[in-house]
């Protein structure tokens, strides 16, 4: 599945927390095999909401939801929180 292009705001988020290389990393593997192992792809609750995110590190994770031309899009990169 393509990812479409970043918005500039999470261009700059991705370079100012120095994740480009991470980035780059997780699109390939997300656009070769949306399942592989390591992205941990989830679809998030409320689940009729249709908002996915994947792995960057064990620290940070990209929201994104499927657009109706079948790619994804994504729209915010957050810290990734454990619950307790």
């Amino acid at each position: 599945m393509q990812i479409k292009p970043l918005r500039k705001d999470l261009e700059q988020f991705i370079k100012t927390r120095n994740l480009a290389g991470k980035w780059l990393k997780a699109k390939s593997l997300f656009e070769n095999n949306l399942r592989h192992p390591s992205l941990h792809v989830e679809l998030l609750e409320p689940r009729w909401h249709g908002i996915y995110s994947f792995r960057l590190d064990r620290k940070y994770r990209a929201l994104f939801f499927i657009t109706d031309d079948g790619r994804a899009e994504v729209f915010q990169i957050t810290k990734h929180y454990k619950k307790k």
